[in-house]
């Protein structure tokens, strides 16, 4: 495990978890040796998890919960905001099975065959809109402005 998580380590962190839902409830009995065992399951598959409080029946805080569970579980608390807590657990096991993720390289604007198709595609637009402006345009000239005249009830 880290020593300490940076700011910027949090950070990152917080910005994955996101996107998790969380996996189970901490409810009225709060941290059993059951919420303990369920959470050092998950780590065995995951090393960042969310989990949630529910705070009209929680015996303690929510802060006191996650600090609780991170100690029993030798995690850290990367957040708790409301109900929901996140935790991290450095896993080397789950590192070693996966291969490192290479970087897309960006594109240059205006060249491939994305950027051709954007423009076609906006040129058409471009044209469709025009064409609507147009007819409206004759529309009113013809008849002055719209809903006046002898033709309007």
């Amino acid at each position: 495990m880290e020593e300490k998580m940076t700011s910027k380590r949090r950070a990152e962190l917080r910005g994955q978890a996101n996107k998790l839902e969380p996996l189970f409830q901490v409810g009225k009995s709060g941290v059993t040796d059951a919420v303990i065992a369920q959470t050092l399951e998950v780590f065995n598959t995951r090393e960042l998890i969310k989990l949630k409080v529910l705070l009209e029946s929680a015996p303690e805080k929510p802060r006191e919960i996650a600090e609780k569970i991170a100690a029993a579980t030798e995690s850290e608390v990367v957040q708790v905001i409301g109900g929901s807590m996140i935790f991290y657990k450095e896993n080397p096991e789950l590192k070693d099975g996966k291969k490192p993720a290479k970087k897309a390289e960006a594109k240059k604007s205006g060249t491939g065959k994305g950027a051709k198709d954007f423009k076609k595609i906006y040129n058409a637009r471009a044209k469709k809109e025009e064409e609507r402006k147009a007819e409206q345009r004759r529309t009113y000239s013809r008849y002055g402005k719209a809903g006046s005249g002898r033709f309007s009830k």
